[in-house]
């Protein structure tokens, strides 16, 4: 829904996107609540799942895999290891290198992790149906699909396929 100066006041709560951040803030806030206990954030997760489905990685797939730059990842990685939930190994193919493995405290906090997230996710769509949750995993992933792309590339794309403009401007004829 587009608002010209003309319409009445825009309002946000009018709007799909304000509850799917409203609803985005409470799912991280129950999400924290629920780890916090187990040493666990939410920033960990994308780190914790790698490790524990992949075995140990280097620290640039586990940016890859968790979309973030090296930067944060070391940081976040540095985070971890304070906490105890990760250590570094050797890489045994490049001394230089070191593999990230999961702690034992991480690999055995890891499942009950699992089951307190679960245990928010259910509570967020307490009430619908398997239609209704069809759906909105459906409409979810289109407002992500949406999203992904940053705004430049998507303007740039929408005006290269932009119907060719006519230029009307008077052209100089050459004498020859």
């Amino acid at each position: 829904m587009r608002f010209k100066s003309s319409d009445k006041p825009w309002d946000p709560r009018a709007t799909p996107t304000f509850w799917v951040n409203q609803a985005s803030r409470y799912l991280v806030r129950r999400f924290e609540e629920r780890l916090r206990p187990l040493d666990f954030g939410m920033a960990y997760l994308p780190v914790l799942v790698a490790l524990e489905q992949n075995g140990a990685l280097l620290q640039k797939q586990l940016a890859e895999q968790a979309h973030v730059g090296q930067p944060a990842m070391a940081a976040l990685l540095g985070r971890m290891e304070r906490d105890g939930l990760i250590s570094r190994k050797p890489d045994p193919n490049d001394k230089r290198s070191s593999r990230i493995v999961l702690s034992a405290k991480a690999r055995a906090r890891v499942p009950k992790a699992k089951e307190r997230l679960q245990e928010v996710a259910d509570r967020a769509i307490a009430g619908f149906g398997e239609d209704e949750r069809a759906t909105l995993m459906a409409l979810l992933r289109r407002i992500v699909h949406n999203l992904a792309e940053p705004v430049e590339e998507q303007t740039t794309r929408e005006e290269s396929t932009a119907s060719p403009t006519v230029d009307r401007r008077p052209r100089k004829v050459r004498s020859s």
